[in-house]
């Protein structure tokens, strides 16, 4: 089953980011182990974002479960990339 890097750049809104934010992480724990590997904030970028590691058969589905994202729901996301990735080398590999 194919990998999808998302890459989430957030609205530069840290206080509604972090209203938001208990209900952003309780949705993708639920999503956790299917389809979800692993997310996370990029640490001491320019512009606030994530990272966002999915197993999933397409990118529909991907996108699918992200429109749920209260982030996304409340407008917090100002870029999302979903980009198919093959990991050779690694315990993902």
């Amino acid at each position: 089953m194919p990998y999808f890097a998302v890459n989430y750049t957030y609205v530069p809104d840290s206080d509604a980011l972090d209203l938001v934010r208990p209900r952003h992480r309780a949705f993708l724990s639920s999503l956790v182990g299917d389809p979800l590997v692993a997310s996370g904030p990029f640490v001491g970028a320019e512009q606030p974002g994530a990272l966002l590691l999915f197993r999933s058969d397409t990118a529909d589905t991907v996108v699918s479960h992200l429109n749920s994202d209260p982030f996304w729901q409340e407008g917090l996301i100002a870029a999302r990339t979903v980009q198919e990735w093959n990991p050779v080398i690694g315990s993902l590999a």
